[in-house]
Protein backbone atom coordinates (compact mmCIF):
# COMPACT_ATOMS: atom_id res chain seq x y z
CA UNK A 1 0.00 0.00 0.00
CA UNK A 2 2.67 2.29 0.74
CA UNK A 3 1.00 3.04 3.89
CA UNK A 4 -0.76 1.84 7.02
CA UNK A 5 -3.45 0.87 5.44
CA UNK A 6 -5.56 0.24 8.91
CA UNK A 7 -5.39 3.86 9.05
CA UNK A 8 -7.09 4.73 6.13
CA UNK A 9 -9.87 6.68 5.87
CA UNK A 10 -13.51 5.11 4.78
CA UNK A 11 -16.08 7.79 5.23
CA UNK A 12 -15.00 9.27 7.75
CA UNK A 13 -13.77 6.31 9.93
CA UNK A 14 -10.55 4.33 9.41
CA UNK A 15 -10.29 0.90 7.83
CA UNK A 16 -9.53 -0.25 11.61
CA UNK A 17 -12.35 1.26 12.92
CA UNK A 18 -14.96 0.19 10.59
CA UNK A 19 -14.00 -3.59 11.51
CA UNK A 20 -14.42 -2.64 15.21
CA UNK A 21 -17.79 -1.16 14.68
CA UNK A 22 -18.67 -4.98 12.61
CA UNK A 23 -18.22 -7.19 14.49
CA UNK A 24 -19.74 -4.58 17.82
CA UNK A 25 -22.74 -4.53 15.75
CA UNK A 26 -23.33 -8.96 15.83
CA UNK A 27 -25.24 -9.75 18.75
CA UNK A 28 -23.08 -12.72 19.29
CA UNK A 29 -19.82 -11.40 19.72
CA UNK A 30 -19.30 -10.64 23.22
CA UNK A 31 -15.79 -9.28 23.64
CA UNK A 32 -13.66 -7.41 21.54
CA UNK A 33 -9.50 -7.90 21.56
CA UNK A 34 -7.12 -6.11 19.29
CA UNK A 35 -4.33 -7.61 18.40
CA UNK A 36 -2.02 -4.77 16.48
CA UNK A 37 1.84 -3.15 16.88
CA UNK A 38 2.11 -1.07 20.15
CA UNK A 39 2.32 2.17 18.15
CA UNK A 40 -1.28 1.71 17.40
CA UNK A 41 -2.73 0.96 20.97
CA UNK A 42 -3.67 4.69 21.48
CA UNK A 43 -5.64 4.77 18.26
CA UNK A 44 -7.56 2.20 19.07
CA UNK A 45 -8.21 3.13 22.58
CA UNK A 46 -9.47 6.70 21.52
CA UNK A 47 -11.99 5.32 18.82
CA UNK A 48 -13.30 2.81 21.04
CA UNK A 49 -13.69 5.30 24.03
CA UNK A 50 -14.97 7.96 21.21
CA UNK A 51 -17.84 5.29 19.69
CA UNK A 52 -18.83 3.41 22.65
CA UNK A 53 -17.73 -0.04 22.19
CA UNK A 54 -18.39 -1.46 25.32
CA UNK A 55 -17.47 -4.52 24.06
CA UNK A 56 -13.99 -4.05 23.87
CA UNK A 57 -11.60 -5.78 26.07
CA UNK A 58 -8.04 -4.63 25.57
CA UNK A 59 -5.04 -4.01 22.70
CA UNK A 60 -2.92 -6.49 23.19
CA UNK A 61 1.16 -6.41 21.51
CA UNK A 62 0.97 -8.79 18.17
CA UNK A 63 3.78 -11.55 17.00
CA UNK A 64 6.06 -10.62 13.91
CA UNK A 65 3.76 -13.44 11.94
CA UNK A 66 0.18 -13.96 11.84
CA UNK A 67 0.01 -17.20 13.30
CA UNK A 68 2.40 -15.52 16.54
CA UNK A 69 -0.28 -12.60 16.54
CA UNK A 70 -2.95 -14.60 16.72
CA UNK A 71 -1.63 -17.24 19.79
CA UNK A 72 -0.54 -14.24 21.61
CA UNK A 73 -4.87 -13.33 21.57
CA UNK A 74 -5.78 -16.75 22.33
CA UNK A 75 -3.67 -16.73 26.06
CA UNK A 76 -5.79 -13.62 26.99
CA UNK A 77 -9.28 -15.15 26.09
CA UNK A 78 -11.14 -16.73 29.34
CA UNK A 79 -12.19 -19.88 30.10
CA UNK A 80 -15.66 -18.91 30.14
CA UNK A 81 -15.69 -18.43 26.20
CA UNK A 82 -16.83 -21.38 24.06
CA UNK A 83 -16.57 -19.81 20.95
CA UNK A 84 -13.56 -17.45 19.34
CA UNK A 85 -13.51 -15.57 15.98
CA UNK A 86 -10.53 -14.15 14.41
CA UNK A 87 -11.14 -11.41 12.06
CA UNK A 88 -8.45 -9.09 9.98
CA UNK A 89 -8.65 -5.63 10.38
CA UNK A 90 -8.28 -5.18 6.51
CA UNK A 91 -12.06 -6.32 5.56
CA UNK A 92 -13.65 -3.42 7.19
CA UNK A 93 -16.98 -4.58 5.22
CA UNK A 94 -18.07 -7.85 6.56
CA UNK A 95 -21.79 -7.57 7.56
CA UNK A 96 -23.27 -8.44 11.19
CA UNK A 97 -25.61 -10.72 9.51
CA UNK A 98 -22.51 -12.58 7.72
CA UNK A 99 -20.41 -12.75 11.03
CA UNK A 100 -24.07 -13.97 13.05
CA UNK A 101 -24.42 -16.77 10.02
CA UNK A 102 -20.81 -18.04 10.61
CA UNK A 103 -21.15 -18.24 14.80
CA UNK A 104 -24.39 -20.20 13.78
CA UNK A 105 -22.30 -22.92 12.07
CA UNK A 106 -19.53 -22.91 13.76
CA UNK A 107 -22.39 -23.90 17.07
CA UNK A 108 -22.82 -26.91 15.33
CA UNK A 109 -19.49 -27.86 13.59
CA UNK A 110 -17.19 -26.42 16.09
CA UNK A 111 -15.26 -24.80 13.05
CA UNK A 112 -16.77 -22.68 10.14
CA UNK A 113 -14.84 -19.86 8.00
CA UNK A 114 -16.61 -17.39 5.55
CA UNK A 115 -15.57 -17.78 2.11
CA UNK A 116 -16.93 -17.35 -1.45
CA UNK A 117 -16.91 -19.54 -4.41
CA UNK A 118 -14.30 -18.43 -7.52
CA UNK A 119 -15.73 -17.00 -10.71
CA UNK A 120 -12.34 -15.93 -12.24
CA UNK A 121 -10.81 -18.79 -14.96
CA UNK A 122 -7.79 -19.71 -13.30
CA UNK A 123 -4.25 -20.07 -14.79
CA UNK A 124 -1.27 -21.31 -13.65
CA UNK A 125 1.99 -19.31 -14.09
CA UNK A 126 5.92 -20.09 -13.82
CA UNK A 127 8.58 -17.54 -13.36
CA UNK A 128 8.06 -15.75 -16.23
CA UNK A 129 4.81 -15.15 -16.42
CA UNK A 130 3.39 -17.55 -18.53
CA UNK A 131 0.46 -19.81 -18.71
CA UNK A 132 1.64 -23.24 -18.07
CA UNK A 133 -2.05 -25.06 -17.78
CA UNK A 134 -5.55 -23.68 -16.37
CA UNK A 135 -6.57 -25.15 -12.94
CA UNK A 136 -9.71 -25.86 -12.46
CA UNK A 137 -12.60 -23.89 -10.62
CA UNK A 138 -14.79 -26.42 -9.74
CA UNK A 139 -14.94 -26.80 -6.00
CA UNK A 140 -12.68 -23.83 -5.18
CA UNK A 141 -13.08 -21.20 -2.47
CA UNK A 142 -11.57 -17.72 -1.01
CA UNK A 143 -11.05 -17.94 2.25
CA UNK A 144 -12.64 -14.86 4.35
CA UNK A 145 -12.96 -14.05 8.03
CA UNK A 146 -14.02 -14.07 10.07
CA UNK A 147 -12.81 -18.08 10.96
CA UNK A 148 -14.69 -19.02 14.02
CA UNK A 149 -14.15 -21.96 16.15
CA UNK A 150 -14.31 -23.46 19.51
CA UNK A 151 -12.16 -22.15 21.90
CA UNK A 152 -10.00 -25.47 22.82
CA UNK A 153 -9.72 -26.44 19.41
CA UNK A 154 -7.77 -23.50 17.93
CA UNK A 155 -5.94 -23.34 21.19
CA UNK A 156 -4.82 -27.46 19.86
CA UNK A 157 -4.47 -26.22 16.28
CA UNK A 158 -1.91 -23.41 17.43
CA UNK A 159 -0.33 -25.49 20.03
CA UNK A 160 0.66 -27.68 17.13
CA UNK A 161 1.47 -25.15 14.93
CA UNK A 162 4.06 -23.60 17.29
CA UNK A 163 5.40 -27.36 17.92
CA UNK A 164 6.14 -27.62 14.35
CA UNK A 165 7.33 -24.80 13.86
CA UNK A 166 5.08 -23.82 10.81
CA UNK A 167 3.87 -21.04 9.03
CA UNK A 168 -0.02 -20.64 8.38
CA UNK A 169 -1.70 -18.00 6.75
CA UNK A 170 -4.84 -18.42 8.50
CA UNK A 171 -6.83 -20.51 11.04
CA UNK A 172 -8.67 -22.78 8.63
CA UNK A 173 -5.38 -24.42 7.96
CA UNK A 174 -4.24 -24.57 11.55
CA UNK A 175 -7.57 -26.30 12.29
CA UNK A 176 -7.10 -28.76 9.29
CA UNK A 177 -3.47 -29.52 10.23
CA UNK A 178 -4.91 -31.33 12.97
CA UNK A 179 -7.67 -33.02 11.17
CA UNK A 180 -10.70 -31.17 11.80
CA UNK A 181 -13.26 -30.49 9.57
CA UNK A 182 -14.11 -26.70 8.94
CA UNK A 183 -17.21 -26.07 7.45
CA UNK A 184 -17.09 -22.83 4.67
CA UNK A 185 -19.84 -20.35 5.33
CA UNK A 186 -20.97 -18.71 2.10
CA UNK A 187 -20.81 -15.22 1.93
CA UNK A 188 -22.46 -13.27 -0.75
CA UNK A 189 -21.77 -9.79 0.43
CA UNK A 190 -18.57 -7.75 -0.70
CA UNK A 191 -16.05 -8.57 2.29
CA UNK A 192 -13.41 -7.52 0.48
CA UNK A 193 -9.73 -7.28 1.60
CA UNK A 194 -8.47 -3.88 1.83
CA UNK A 195 -4.85 -4.74 -0.14
CA UNK A 196 -3.78 -2.10 -2.50
CA UNK A 197 -4.80 1.54 -2.79
CA UNK A 198 -7.68 1.10 -5.55
CA UNK A 199 -9.50 -1.28 -2.99
CA UNK A 200 -10.21 1.79 -0.85
CA UNK A 201 -12.16 3.31 -3.76
CA UNK A 202 -13.99 0.15 -4.03
CA UNK A 203 -14.94 -0.61 -0.16
CA UNK A 204 -16.00 3.67 -0.32
CA UNK A 205 -18.47 2.79 -3.18
CA UNK A 206 -19.92 -0.14 -1.32
CA UNK A 207 -20.31 1.64 1.83
CA UNK A 208 -21.77 4.84 0.20
CA UNK A 209 -24.18 2.11 -1.85
CA UNK A 210 -25.15 0.47 1.23
CA UNK A 211 -25.63 3.92 3.52
CA UNK A 212 -28.29 4.82 0.89
CA UNK A 213 -30.33 1.26 0.20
Amino acid sequence: MGFDKLAADLGGESVLTRSLLALADCPEISEIRVVTSPEKFDVVREAVKRLGIYKFVEVIPGGAERHLSVQAGLERVGEGCDLVAVHDAARPLVSAAAISRCVAVARESGAAALAHRIADTLKRGNATGEVVDAVSRDDLWAMETPQIFSLPLLREAYAAVLARGELVTDEVSAVSGIGHVVKLVENVEPNLKITVPADLVVAEAIRRQRDCA
